[in-house]
C-alpha cells in the first residue's frame, strides 16, 4: 500500500512540474496531531524559494514514512499567480492508551509486557503487530507451548488513541512424541540419541523442543561421528511434524565410511625436523581416525611453534583417503620469527615500573615465547597490588618483520589499611586491635605495618618493615620490632626485642629464596594463679629467674612456584626453616628448632582445584637444657599449626610438644573468581614429644567446610568443622592463610 502510495506522488509531482511555473511560494503541513510540524519540515528536502523537484518529493515521502508513524502521507498543489503552494497533508497512526491481556495463565501480565517492546504512548501500526505477536509466541515456544494463537482489537476511544486488547489461547503443551534417525548403519541410533540434549517427553523428562539446543545436537552428532572415523558424516535434513500435541522429528543423516589413523607427512617446515613434528601425532596402528583427537594434536604442533616466536605460522593439513586409512599431510608456513621489542605497562599509577619489570621474565630483544608471557603476567599478578582485570593487549606489530610491542595493561588496588576493632577468638578471648599496615609503600613494593593487639590475655606491639629490592637489587632486608604479653593456659610471657633478616633467590633454582635471619629479645615467664601446683619443673624454674635473653639466628629456604598465590591450580610450595638459639650465641635458652611445609596444588574438573599439605616440627633443647614452653608445638584451631574440628592449642601436651606432623586436605572452589574461595577440607594431626609415642591410627582428624573471601583488609576466613573424637561441630574464624 504504501508503495503505491509513493508511486502515485510520484507521478503527481510529474504533473505537476508539467506546469510552466513550478515555484515554491509556501509549504504547509496539515493533519498531524502529536508530531511536531518542525519535524515534519526537518525531513523534507524541498523549501520556499525552489522548483519542484521529483526526486526531493520522493526522498522527502520515503523520510517521513521512516518514521514509522504516519498512516497515510498526501502531498496537495494549490496555483497561484507567482508559483504554487504545498499541503503536507498526514495522518498519524493512533497512540496506544492501555494494553491489557487475556487468556494468559502460563505467563503473567508482568512477564508479557516485559517482552513485548510495544508500551502505552506507542504507536499503533499493521507491522507492529506482527513483530508484538512473533514476541509472545517466541517465548511461549520456549516454554513448549506451540500452538498459542492471539487475537489483537483495537478500540477507538477518540483523539486518535486506542486502547489495545491482546487475546491469547494458548493451547495444549506440546512434547516431543518421537526421535526417528535414518541413515544410520554402523552407530546404533539409541548410542547417537545419547548425545543430544534434546529428548522425547517420559516420566522424568518434558519432552520440550528448544531449536537452539537441537541445532547444538545436531553438530554433536557429527562431531561423534567424526570422533569414531567417519569423517564424511553429515545431516542431509531434518523435519518436525505436529500431528494433535505432538511432535515427530526425523533426522536423514550420511555416515558414509569409516576411516583409520594412517601415515603422517611433513612439508614446508625448517625449525622442527620431521621427526618431532610427527612425534606430536600419538596414535596406534589401526586405530578408528579421531578428527577431535588430530586436531588437538595438531595444536600441540603449532604450540611448538608459537612458543619458538613463529606466531605467524600456518599449519594446513590434508585428509587424504587411502583404502580403509586416512593419511595426513602437513602443509607448514613458519613465515618471520616475532621478537619483542618493546613491553608497555599501562595502568600502574602507584607501582613504580621499575619494580614491575623485576617480575617478567621475558624482555625486549627476546623472541616471543607465550609461556613466558604468561608466566610474567601471572608474577605481576602474584605481587598482590593490582585487580583481577590484568590483561595484554593483541601484539602490535611494529616493522615488515613481524616484530611486536606488547602492552601489558593493569589496575591498581588498594595497597595500605588503616583499621581497629574487637573480636572475640577461642585463643585469647576479646581482643581489641589498632593496625596500619601497607605492602607497596611509596609504590617500591616495601612492606611496612605498625599494630597494637590488646585484651585480657594478649598485650602486642608491632612494628615491621622489609624492602625485597635493596638498592634495586634482588637482595632483600627487613627488620622487626615486638613488645608482647602472651597468656597461656598455666603462665604468662613478656617478649621484649626485635630481628633482621637478609635473603637473595637462588639463581640455580628457579622460584626458590634463601633467607637468614637474627633475632634477639628479652623474655619474662610467670605462672598464672592458681597453677603453681600444676606447673612444671621447667616452668617454675623460668618463673623464678625474671626476664632472661635469647639470641638466635634462623635459615629458611623456600621454593614457590604456584601459578596463583590467591588461587592455586598448579605448582607447590616448599619451606624449610631452621632456628638455633644459645651455644656459640650467647644467651640464657639453648635449643634447635626445625620445621618443613610442602603444600601441593592440582586442578581437577571444572574448576576444582586440589589442596595437599604436609606439616613437620622438630624443636629440642641441647647443653642440659629444655626447650621453652613457648617455642613448643600447641595444635589445633586454625593457623599453621591448626587442626580444624579442635580447640586452639588443644592437641598434644599440656606445655606443648615436642614434635608435631599435620596432614591436610582443601578442595577449593572459586565463587567469584579468586575473591571468594568456597573449600572443603580434611585435617589431621597430632603433637608429642617423642617419635615413639606417635601413633598414626591415633591422630586427631577433623573435616568440615569453609569459605575465604579477600578482602582489603587481608584474606579472612571461616570454617566449619566437625571433631571426629567427639563428634562436635566446630566454628573457626581466621586472617590470613594456612596453606
Amino acid at each position: 500500500m504504501k508503495r503505491i502510495t509513493v508511486f502515485m506522488l510520484i507521478m503527481l509531482t510529474f504533473s505537476l512540474l508539467a506546469v510552466e511555473n513550478n515555484l515554491i511560494l509556501e509549504i504547509e503541513v496539515l493533519g498531524n496531531q502529536n508530531i511536531e510540524k518542525e519535524l515534519v519540515r526537518s525531513l523534507i528536502t524541498f523549501e520556499v524559494g525552489e522548483n519542484l523537484d521529483p526526486e526531493d518529493v520522493a526522498k522527502s515521502i520515503n523520510n517521513l514514512y521512516k518514521l514509522g508513524v504516519f498512516e497515510d502521507i498526501k502531498l496537495e498543489k494549490n496555483e497561484l499567480t507567482q508559483g504554487v503552494s504545498l499541503a503536507i497533508i498526514v495522518k498519524e497512526f493512533p497512540i496506544v492508551n492501555s494494553i491489557e491481556f487475556s487468556g494468559n495463565k502460563k505467563l503473567s501480565d508482568s512477564k508479557l509486557k516485559e517482552i513485548v517492546t510495544l508500551k502505552k504512548g506507542s504507536y499503533w501500526s499493521p507491522f507492529l503487530e506482527s513483530e508484538v505477536k512473533n514476541s509472545i509466541l517466541s517465548e511461549y515456544k520456549s516454554k513448549g507451548y506451540h500452538l498459542v494463537i492471539t487475537d489483537f482489537k483495537a478500540i477507538d476511544l477518540g483523539d486518535n488513541k486506542v486502547d489495545l486488547f491482546i487475546d491469547i489461547d494458548e493451547g495444549a503443551k506440546v512434547a516431543i512424541k518421537k526421535i526417528r534417525l535414518h541413515g544410520n548403519k554402523l552407530i546404533r541410533a539409541n548410542k547417537l540419541m545419547s548425545k543430544m540434549k534434546t529428548k522425547k517427553a517420559s516420566l522424568l523428562r518434558s519432552g520440550k523442543f528448544d531449536n537452539e539446543k537441537f541445532e547444538e545436537d545436531l553438530e554433536n552428532l557429527v562431531t561423534y561421528y567424526n570422533k569414531n572415523g567417519f569423517i564424511d558424516a553429515r545431516i542431509i535434513s531434518w523435519e518436525k511434524k505436529l500431528l494433535e500435541d505432538k511432535f515427530i522429528i526425523d533426522i536423514y543423516l550420511y555416515e558414509g565410511k569409516q576411516f583409520y589413523f594412517g601415515k603422517v607427512l611433513v612439508v614446508g617446515n625448517e625449525r622442527f625436523t620431521n621427526e618431532l613434528i610427527i612425534s606430536q601425532f600419538k596414535f596406534k596402528d589401526d586405530e578408528v581416525f579421531n578428527l577431535e583427537k588430530f586436531n588437538k594434536q595438531l595444536g600441540s604442533v603449532a604450540s611448538m611453534y608459537y612458543e619458538e616466536g613463529y606466531i605467524y605460522s600456518t599449519f594446513d593439513h590434508e585428509l587424504q583417503k587411502s583404502a580403509e586409512k586416512i593419511n595426513i599431510q602437513l602443509n607448514i608456513l613458519e613465515n618471520n620469527r616475532a621478537q619483542v621489542r618493546k613491553i608497555h605497562l599501562r595502568g600502574n599509577r602507584k607501582t613504580k615500573e621499575k619494580v614491575i619489570r623485576k617480575h617478567l621474565v621475558i624482555s625486549p630483544g627476546d623472541y616471543f615465547q607465550q609461556s613466558k608471557v604468561m608466566k610474567s603476567q601471572q608474577n605481576i599478578y602474584n605481587m598482590g597490588f593490582f585487580e583481577p582485570d590484568l590483561h595484554l593487549d593483541n601484539p602490535t606489530i611494529i616493522n615488515s618483520d613481524g616484530d611486536i610491542d606488547l602492552v601489558i595493561n593493569l589496575n591498581d588496588k588498594v595497597s595500605g589499611t588503616a583499621n581497629g576493632g574487637v573480636a572475640i577468638n577461642s585463643q585469647e578471648g576479646l581482643v581489641g586491635q589498632l593496625a596500619v599496615t601497607h605492602n607497596n609503600l611509596l609504590g617500591n613494593s616495601w612492606q611496612a605495618g605498625v599494630k597494637w593487639e590488646f585484651g585480657g590475655k594478649i598485650q602486642n606491639f608491632s612494628f615491621n618493615f622489609t624492602n625485597p629490592y635493596f638498592m634495586d637489587t634482588s637482595t632483600l632486608v627487613g627488620f622487626d620490632i615486638y613488645l608482647t604479653t602472651k597468656e597461656w593456659d598455666t603462665y604468662e610471657v613478656q617478649t621484649d626485642g626485635g630481628s633482621v633478616r637478609l635473603g637473595r633467590p637462588l639463581g640455580f633454582l628457579n622460584y626458590s629464596r634463601l633467607v637468614a635471619g637474627y633475632s634477639f629479645y628479652a623474655k619474662k615467664y610467670s605462672i598464672l594463679s592458681g597453677h603453681e601446683d600444676n606447673a612444671s619443673e621447667t616452668l617454675q624454674d623460668l618463673d623464678k629467674k625474671s626476664w632472661q635473653n635469647t639470641s638466635a639466628i634462623s635459615l629458611t629456604f623456600s621454593r614457590d612456584s604456584r601459578d596463583n598465590v590467591f588461587f592455586p591450580t598448579s605448582g607447590s610450595n616448599f619451606t624449610l626453616y631452621s632456628e638455633l638459639a644459645g651455644g656459640p650465641l650467647q644467651g640464657d635458652f639453648n635449643y634447635f628448632k626445625q620445621i618443613a611445609q610442602i603444600s601441593w596444588y592440582t586442578k581437577t574438573i571444572w574448576q576444582l582445584a586440589l589442596r595437599t599439605k604436609w606439616r613437620f616440627g622438630y624443636v629440642t633443647g641441647y647443653g642440659g637444657e629444655e626447650a621453652p614452653p613457648d617455642e613448643r608445638f600447641y595444635l589445633g584451631g586454625t593457623g599453621p599449626d591448626g587442626i580444624r574440628g579442635y580447640a586452639d592449642r588443644s592437641v598434644g601436651p599440656n606445655e606443648g610438644g615436642l614434635r608435631e606432623i599435620i596432614f591436610s586436605t582443601e578442595y577449593g572452589l572459586p565463587l567469584a573468581g579468586d575473591q571468594i574461595i568456597g573449600l572443603l577440607f580434611f585435617d589431621a594431626g597430632d603433637s608429642y614429644n617423642s617419635f615413639p609415642q606417635f601413633d598414626f591410627w591415633d591422630m586427631k582428624i577433623g573435616a568440615g567446610v569453609g569459605v575465604r573471601i579477600r578482602s582489603p583488609f587481608g584474606l579472612i576466613g571461616f570454617d566449619y568443622a566437625h571433631n571426629f573424637d567427639t563428634r562436635r561441630w566446630e566454628p573457626h574464624f581466621q586472617f590470613g592463610t594456612t596453606f
